[in-house]
């Protein structure tokens, strides 16, 4: 573990009991928190929880244990403790200390069941039992699952009926019904190809739900770049299909310069369907972090594909407060979201003719000059400023000084209205020009 890990590892280790709360834009995770893999769920208390897997350093596929976000509102989400944990000393599985990766979770009986997936020798799937939606969850039971069938990323369904499935999978997606108990599966009812790689582009990452009387799949799709950075989606008549694949919801490809993967969640809440997913940072496929878009159906059912957002659930952006670098929702060239603090995250590594995108900002009855918080730079350059187009005319271009850090300001022709913001930095060939913490419009 390097030490940019090993510190981030204590700073959340020092928090581990705490609840920390986020706000409403995307991501949704606080700065120095990384969720990946996001089911929803809204229970009873009308509230929606979030169940993710953690990443904690660059070096591993998520982590040991489990955190749950939740919110009343998606204005202000509260990020609970340790909900569950399979960890050495403390092993609550019993059986294996692997990571512990994508889980689902779901309430019937009186009680919370978390289902899970670990990266140990048997690719074990189990589940934990709990009273509460944010844990702390019970001793971890292995599912009976034939370890000829074992693969990753379990998601619960539950028809109008009452009968309960389980479905898991990578590139040939199996599915079972659930027993009444919801710890084991009906063995004899486990089919295998209910989608796959070669007809649904299906990576992993499978989720359920139903609309309409129509069922859907939604699953990290890899039908763009070969690599699986899509949310995809395919529909049926009958739960068991057969599936018709019907294209992307989101792509988070110009996440981070090294987005590898994606997976995904839909919701519906207070009236309102999102799609839940996630986003790598620092120029790697790990420290992913959650947001939500919203999507809508139309008359056939089929979903429009929708953008990366930074205003995510939020709506637009109000251009005259402070807007986080890290809320940056495309990015280009040598540029990506990094920690600088444990409780800071900006743009770093920003070098010459690489791209930031900020979608979207509402300028009221107009802006006339453009502010940014600079921690350091070590070579200088220039922000260019533009409004709806990334290759349009500059509105404006703000001067960073090599070695000057602080605050730095310029004037933008008049924008009004809602808008997508891009930036453009320019300046030496090669290295670092400088970092970006936050921008602001006067």
């Amino acid at each position: 573990m390097n030490s940019f890990s090993k510190n981030l590892f204590c700073v959340l280790a020092v928090l581990l009991c705490f609840c920390l709360r986020a706000s409403a834009q995307n991501p949704i995770d606080p700065p120095g928190r990384y969720t990946a893999d996001p089911t929803a769920r809204v229970w009873n208390d009308g509230k929606l929880y979030i169940y993710g897997s953690r990443d904690v350093n660059l070096d591993n596929w998520c982590s040991w244990s489990y955190y749950v976000l939740s919110t009343s509102d998606l204005k202000t989400w509260e990020m609970f403790g340790e909900s569950f944990a399979s960890k050495g000393e403390n092993d609550k599985v019993a059986y294996s200390d692997g990571l512990l990766w994508a889980p689902d979770c779901i309430f019937s009986n009186g009680k919370y069941y978390l289902y899970y997936c670990m990266n140990d020798r048997l690719n074990a799937e189990g589940v934990a039992v709990g009273t509460s939606p944010s844990g702390p969850f019970g001793t971890g039971m292995r599912m009976n699952i034939p370890r000829s069938v074992l693969q990753i990323d379990p998601a619960i369904f539950v028809d109008d009926d009452g009968t309960a499935y389980y479905l898991w999978g990578q590139t040939n997606l199996k599915m079972a019904r659930l027993k009444p108990n919801m710890t084991e599966i009906d063995t004899t009812t486990i089919r295998s190809n209910v989608i796959n790689r070669q007809q649904h582009f299906f990576h992993e990452g499978i989720w359920m739900f139903k609309r309409n009387g129509l069922y859907y799949l939604v699953y990290t799709d890899e039908s763009r770049d070969r690599r699986p950075t899509c949310v995809g989606y395919s529909t049926a008549t009958n739960p068991w299909g057969p599936y018709t694949y019907r294209g992307v919801i989101v792509d988070n490809r110009t996440c981070d310069p090294q987005s590898w993967n994606n997976h995904p969640s839909v919701v519906e809440f207070r009236g309102q369907w999102y799609v839940v997913y996630h986003r790598a940072t620092h120029n790697s496929k790990m420290m992913r972090k959650t947001c939500l878009e919203p999507i809508t159906f139309r008359a056939d059912g089929t979903i429009p594909e929708v953008e990366m957002t930074s205003q995510g659930a939020s709506g637009p952006l109000n251009a005259y407060e402070v807007t986080d670098a890290m809320r940056a929702c495309s990015l280009n060239g040598n540029v990506r979201i990094s920690a600088i603090a444990p409780d800071n995250e900006a743009l770093t590594e920003i070098n010459h003719q690489s791209t930031a995108a900020f979608k979207y900002l509402d300028f009221g009855k107009g802006a006339r000059s453009f502010t940014a918080s600079v921690p350091k730079a070590p070579k200088g350059g220039s922000i260019e400023v533009r409004f709806n187009s990334p290759t349009g005319a500059p509105a404006g271009s703000c001067t960073i000084p090599a070695g000057g850090s602080g605050t730095f300001s310029c004037p933008v022709s008049q924008v009004k209205g809602v808008a997508a913001v891009y930036l453009t930095f320019t300046g030496a060939s090669e290295g670092e020009l400088f970092q970006l913490d936050w921008i602001r419009f006067q």
